[in-house]
């Protein structure tokens, strides 16, 4: 009688099916669900009658909060997710969502942060943020120790896939 037949449950390998596809199936929620996050964020300011800002760019004013931030850097800590930093940069300031100004020690370099105008979009995304936390719970099921398991899921995740590139595994 093998372990199945007798209900013991066998955690699936690294090489087995049924993990590949709960791994792939990880990748595709992870990638829907920064989509839907933006869907979400592009909803509430189209509520608002605010289509001067798009989601990615919204989404960038409430990472940086009140911090000071080179583009790299931006990038490096995980505030913003996409290729074309620099131009949604230049958008941002020319619209005056955020000030810059070049580095003394390095001219090279350009440190950002939040205008008045781009504290307002901050505080609108974090509105929303609030709004949510308040039925998160009852709506999609979900308590404090269950996220809690998420985000240290998600993180072994990011070190993983970090080490992979650092150490080109």
């Amino acid at each position: 009688m093998n372990d199945a037949m007798i209900g013991v449950a066998i955690e699936p390998t690294s090489e087995s099916p049924d993990f590949k596809n709960k791994y792939l199936e990880a990748l595709t929620l992870i990638e829907r669900l920064h989509r839907r996050l933006l869907d979400v964020i592009k909803d509430e300011f189209e509520r608002r009658g605010d289509q001067d800002i798009n989601a990615v760019q919204a989404l960038l004013l409430f990472n940086m909060g009140g911090q000071e931030l080179t583009a790299g850097e931006l990038r490096t800590r995980g505030h913003y997710l996409g290729s074309n930093v620099s131009y949604n940069l230049k958008k941002l300031v020319q619209m005056g969502f955020i000030s810059h100004e070049r580095s003394t020690a390095d001219k090279r370099s350009v440190r950002v942060c939040l205008t008045d105008k781009g504290q307002q979009v901050h505080d609108l995304v974090d509105e929303l943020y609030n709004r949510q936390l308040k039925s998160v719970r009852e709506v999609a099921g979900l308590d404090g120790d269950e996220l809690d398991r998420l985000n240290k899921a998600l993180g072994r995740l990011e070190r993983f896939w970090t080490d992979q590139i650092r150490y080109r595994l």
